[in-house]
């Protein structure tokens, strides 16, 4: 039997479904004949941080793939799918790698708690921690601890995406295509640039730069 809140979401569907119309009778129309957004958004799967409303975009504006803490993955093939289509396909010219204060992925990264099989994903996370933390260790104050371990994780995960082959392919290939590391606050709706920006090759580290010309 279905309940009430199953019901709600069916209601709301027709509710969401009527106001765009009212606005624009073409509105799924112009959706049915295709994508072309420009910005690919990696962000965590935390339902309070939806890509789309945080920067007021429409549908069709914005290619998502959203999993724990953001991360990006160099074997996870989900990823790297998504990515690959967003460069390759759509031509997208951005990519934002989007954290955010309070992250559950990243407290569970922090201890030693045993929460079953997401332990196999948080250790990408300790990883990070691990790589930081006598910066994160000399921060006393929790919090601060905290929110300095999420700013770090995101802009390792921006590091990680310009390392992979598709974006450094894209490159080569003359693709425009820039990469931007924010943090967004849950508790105030603002998103943080992290500063953390990559829009070729040659601002990597040479030992991370892939040189196909051998190939």
């Amino acid at each position: 039997m279905k309940t009430d809140f199953y019901r709600n979401l069916l209601e709301n569907n027709k509710k969401w479904v009527q106001s765009k119309l009212e606005s624009d009778p073409n509105f799924f129309k112009k959706l049915e004949n295709g994508q072309q957004p420009p910005l690919l958004w990696i962000g965590c799967s935390d339902s309070r941080v939806p890509a789309n409303e945080i920067i007021g975009a429409n549908p069709g504006e914005v290619f998502v793939h959203r999993n724990i803490a953001n991360m990006v993955v160099h074997s996870d093939l989900n990823m790297l799918s998504v990515l690959d289509y967003a460069v390759n396909a759509l031509k997208i010219k951005h990519i934002i790698v989007c954290g955010h204060y309070g992250c559950g992925g990243i407290k569970a990264a922090m201890g030693n708690q045993s929460y079953g099989l997401v332990d196999n994903w948080i250790r990408h996370i300790r990883d990070v921690y691990r790589h930081h933390h006598k910066e994160l260790d000399q921060i006393e104050d929790k919090k601060k601890r905290f929110d300095s371990f999420v700013e770090l994780n995101t802009k390792e995960q921006v590091y990680d995406l310009a390392k992979t082959s598709i974006v450094q392919d894209a490159w080569k290939d003359g693709h425009e295509l820039y990469l931007h590391g924010w943090v967004y606050g849950i508790g105030t709706g603002i998103v943080k640039d992290l500063n953390v920006n990559f829009s070729c090759n040659s601002q990597l580290e040479e030992f991370y730069r892939l040189d196909r010309t051998g190939a």
